[in-house]
């Protein structure tokens, strides 16, 4: 690895219930509909092209009435050898599933926990349904929506999962989420989980217009957050060449579909595939496209620098 910029490409690999009408891991996952497909084999595919692997954060709560489908779109992935991590929508899960834990159904999502053994427990026992096909330990975790508070850091701590894919400052300015540093680069919390947050950017907003927001490095790309698609000049690059920045894209299982009137993901043609495929080749030539693995690795070689540490306890007043 000889590039000053490393990359890591995250994929939110979920089939939830209102991004489709029907036949949601068929259409959300791996993006099968009757025109064509546009889903995580492509995703994947393209990413073989240049020679890289997506880390496929991948939800099994929102289809959980689904969940051998979703066991299938694991084995898939870890056959293609892509890194499967973590991520958890656990308000979709049904009050069954709470009743036969022991658990009450409230309250619903992640960032209103005020116990680290409810938290705890949804990310043992997720990580474990994926353990149980990769044989491998999970190294990170992205709540869903970005809903966590400091009790899903404490949790990821006791089960010794050590990255936290869970800052967005987007997040944050909506309420979602408890905690951010501006400059979005990664630190270690106070008890050792280092954050790797979202790489976002702020847009100063137009009176009469639109307002200041935060916007996210996604694919497809925003107006306002441009990266992949064409050059940019230096005095414009969004990332200082040292520390050497790490920066996180999102996307999802669904980025290469379009959305119906209803809202719903479909498949319409292959601009959207294509349009990914001119995305990457930018981006691998800016940057070292890595794994959580090779995260961990680089920055062991003090290859990338975390010397920053926020105290936890900053957050736990939000529980």
């Amino acid at each position: 690895m000889n590039k000053e910029r490393f990359l890591l490409l995250t994929v939110d690999t979920e089939a939830l219930p209102r991004r489709a009408s029907a036949e949601h891991v068929e259409r959300l996952v791996w993006g099968r509909h009757s025109a064509g497909s546009a889903g995580i084999v492509e995703m994947s595919q393209i990413g073989a092209e240049f020679g890289i692997k997506h880390v496929f954060f991948t939800d099994l709560c929102g289809a959980y009435d689904r969940l051998d489908q979703m066991q299938e779109v694991i084995r898939w992935l870890n056959y293609q050898g892509e890194d499967i991590q973590l991520h958890t929508h656990p308000e979709t899960l049904p009050k069954s599933f709470w009743q036969a834990n022991g658990f009450t159904d409230l309250p619903r999502y992640m960032s209103q926990y005020a116990d680290v053994a409810r938290a705890e427990f949804v990310l043992r026992h997720f990580s474990e349904l994926i353990m149980g096909i990769t044989s491998k330990p999970i190294l990170a975790h992205r709540a869903g929506s970005f809903r966590w508070n400091a009790l899903t850091i404490r949790a990821l701590q006791n089960l010794n999962i050590p990255l936290s894919f869970n800052q967005s400052m987007r997040a944050l300015e909506s309420g979602r989420g408890v905690h951010g540093e501006p400059d979005c680069l990664p630190y270690s919390w106070s008890n050792g989980v280092i954050e790797v947050p979202v790489t976002e950017r702020w847009v100063p907003g137009v009176p009469g217009f639109r307002p200041d927001r935060w916007v996210s490095l996604t694919y497809p790309e925003s107006p306002y957050f441009k990266f992949g698609s064409r050059p940019i000049p230096a005095w414009k690059h969004p990332f200082a060449p040292k520390p050497a920045p790490v920066t996180v894209v999102l996307l999802h299982s669904w980025s290469l579909l379009e959305r119906d009137e209803a809202g719903h993901a479909v498949y319409r043609d292959d601009r959207l595939l294509e349009g990914y495929r001119k995305f990457l080749r930018r981006l691998v030539k800016d940057c070292e496209v890595i794994t959580t693995a090779e995260f961990l690795e680089l920055k062991a070689q003090g290859k990338i620098d975390i010397s920053r540490t926020v105290n936890l306890e900053q957050v736990e007043a939000q529980v």
